[in-house]
C-alpha cells in the first residue's frame, strides 16, 4: 500500500505519537522510511545569534541529537531510515521533502493551539496538507510503551 513513507519528527510528545504510529505502519507496509526534522527559521534565531554567539550552533546541534533519537527508535524496529535535518518554515519543508523523494505518505503530530496561539502564528507556515501531493496521515493514536515493546520483538520470538 505505502512504499516510501515520510516521518515529520519535531521531538515533541505528539511528535513520538506520530513516530511511533508511522513507524509501526511502515514496518507493517514494508515502506521505506525516511525521517525530516525542521529547525524552524526565525528572526528570533538569528537575533539570540547576535548577542549570544553559537546559538544558532547549539539550535543545530540539539536538532541533530532528536534526529538521531528518532534514527534510534526506528532501528529498533529493525527499519533503516534516511534522516534529514532542514532549517526553514516546517510546512514547505515537509512538502518539498516530500516531492524530493517521491512519499506516498506523510505522518506528522498534531499540538493543538489555542485561538491566540493560532492568530500569532499566522499563515507564514501555512499548512502541510497544502504543501504535500501525497496522502497525510496525522497521528494521534497513542501506543504505550508496552505495545511498542512488543513490536520489538522478532517475529520467531512471540
Amino acid at each position: 500500500m505505502y512504499t516510501r513513507i515520510l516521518l515529520a519528527y519535531d521531538g515533541s510528545r505528539e511528535g513520538l505519537i506520530a513516530l511511533r504510529e508511522g513507524a509501526l505502519l511502515a514496518k507493517r507496509c514494508g515502506a521505506q522510511v525516511f525521517l525530516l526534522s525542521v529547525l524552524p527559521a526565525s528572526s528570533g534565531l538569528q537575533m539570540a545569534e547576535g548577542v549570544y554567539p553559537g546559538a544558532v550552533n547549539q539550535q543545530v546541534s540539539s536538532y541533530k541529537d532528536l534526529l538521531a533519537r528518532g534514527v534510534a527508535v526506528l532501528k529498533q524496529l529493525g527499519l533503516d531510515p534516511v534522516a534529514r535535518l532542514v532549517v526553514g518554515e516546517p510546512a514547505p519543508q515537509i512538502g518539498l521533502f516530500a516531492k524530493e523523494i517521491g512519499a506516498d505518505l506523510v505522518v506528522l503530530g498534531h499540538r493543538p493551539q489555542s485561538l491566540m496561539q493560532r492568530w500569532w502564528s499566522g499563515a507564514s507556515g501555512g499548512y502541510v496538507s497544502e504543501h504535500v501531493g501525497c496522502s497525510l496521515l496525522v497521528g494521534r493514536k497513542t501506543i504505550s510503551d508496552e505495545v511498542f515493546a512488543a513490536e520489538l520483538q522478532p517475529a520467531d520470538r512471540l
